[in-house]
């Protein structure tokens, strides 16, 4: 990922939620035949390369203005598509208490061309058209297509945006060279946090320990990674090995509870041959249980080992939000937090189609703390807490893609060519408690 910009005030975890995607794994269960591994899509693209969009994401336009902008709802998932140029609009129903974010996937195709200062801008306005918050991510130095990701708020108890009301989001495209670039297509995720029973401190920690403790040294295991945030890989402390490709994008998820603080490394094995310099060859960011920005690191390759390695970064604390700096405001609430590692494309022209080995360093430090006392819910309603079905998918790995739970049925006796679907009294409650929450 690249530089990344931010409003003063612009500051899921899973989508959908853990709940509903163990509902899923345990309604249907598909033939081993379609395990994840290389696939040929519809569109000639293989689905190691190709963003895996949440299920249940409805289709929705973005409008050219405001008029006739779609309505977003907290606690739901949105395909859209972001055009070549202008800007898609989105419209929020708030209340005047509650925290609202909205996160926007951008994903463009993988042979797509992109320079290091293109990107997307993420916009929400109050209806006379002032700015609640902005927030801007590039695709940086390694000018490679992959998912990027930038987000919007509307903050309660802040000095602007308090009303209760309609509120408009507004995605755009930002650093375009080409004349006529290809629309992408986007992931929108909207959560809303409830306000506090009692009042917050108002300024973030002056102080934490910002020392990054020796990297994990234990026998890597290997867990594949996802293919996008809603199919994310749980892990846990430890060292995790997967193979990724040039042009490939690998997501997983750490679940990290109140007052704990994560340190992540990854690194790039050497190439079996080949030689040169790749730019901005492995990139590794960090999103939020909101799918926020929070940081991200890169290094160049050469065919030798690499790795790049996360800022420090400070416990987990609601007061965080009220810092300046990116990194520490990111850092407002427990939930799973998402490492995304993204291989240049351009690592194949001087190095081969690989697959290389990715291996990820992860450390989360310090004893599980008592939250906020918040005055409400959260929406979806597990977004903003670890729970003990997040540690136990963090520690098989499964939950969050499925691996586990999926090669635990096969070989309960599932045989190949095979698909059954079962427990259809569970899958149709969860389908409406989403309807729900829709209201």
């Amino acid at each position: 990922m690249g530089r990344r910009t931010a409003g003063s005030e612009a500051y899921r975890r899973r989508f959908p939620s853990a709940r509903a995607r163990a509902a899923l794994l345990a309604a249907t269960v598909v033939t081993a035949a379609a395990l994840p591994g290389p696939t040929a899509m519809a569109d000639g693209t293989v689905s190691g390369t190709a963003y895996a969009f949440a299920e249940d994401a409805r289709s929705v336009p973005g409008a050219t203005g405001t008029t006739d902008a779609a309505r977003l709802q907290p606690g739901r998932t949105y395909k859209s598509t972001l055009p070549s140029s202008g800007k898609a609009y989105y419209r929020l129903a708030l209340d005047a208490t509650s925290n609202t974010y909205v996160s926007a996937t951008a994903v463009p195709a993988p042979d797509a061309t992109v320079s290091a200062v293109e990107g997307i801008k993420v916009t929400v306005q109050e209806t006379d058209g002032s700015s609640c918050s902005f927030d801007t991510t590039t695709f940086g130095a390694g000018r490679s297509p992959h998912p990027i990701a930038a987000w919007g708020a509307r903050e309660s108890g802040t000095s602007r945006c308090q009303a209760e009301g309609m509120y408009y989001v507004v995605v755009e495209r930002v650093g375009a060279k080409d004349p006529a670039p290809a629309a992408w297509d986007l992931e929108l995720a909207v959560v809303e946090e409830p306000g506090l029973a009692q009042p917050d401190a108002t300024r973030a920690p002056l102080a934490w320990d910002s020392a990054t403790p020796a990297p994990p040294t234990d026998e890597p295991e290997r867990r594949p990674g996802g293919a996008g945030f809603a199919t994310a890989t749980s892990l846990d402390q430890g060292v995790w090995t997967d193979d990724i490709e040039p042009g490939q994008t690998l997501f997983y998820e750490v679940p990290v509870d109140w007052g704990q603080q994560l340190y992540a490394t990854a690194e790039l094995g050497t190439a079996g041959s080949g030689s040169g310099y790749v730019v901005g060859a492995l990139d590794v960011s960090l999103y939020n249980p909101a799918r926020g920005p929070v940081e991200d690191a890169g290094v160049g390759y050469d065919g030798k080992q690499r790795s790049a390695a996360l800022d420090p970064l400070p416990p987990v604390a609601h007061a965080n939000r009220h810092s300046f700096t990116d990194r520490v405001a990111g850092m407002r609430f427990a939930g799973s937090y998402y490492l995304v590692a993204h291989l240049s494309a351009k690592v194949a022209e001087d190095f081969g189609d690989g697959p290389f080995r990715l291996t990820l360093r992860v450390r989360v430090a310090g004893t599980a703390q008592e939250g906020p006392a918040y005055a409400g819910q959260s929406v979806p309603d597990d977004v903003f807490e670890v729970t003990g079905q997040d540690r136990g998918a963090a520690g098989s790995g499964g939950a969050a893609g499925g691996d586990a739970a999926m090669t635990a049925l096969a070989a309960g006796g599932i045989g190949g060519g095979t698909v059954i679907l079962v427990g259809l009294g569970v899958w149709t409650a969860v389908a409406r408690r989403r309807a729900g929450l829709a209201g």
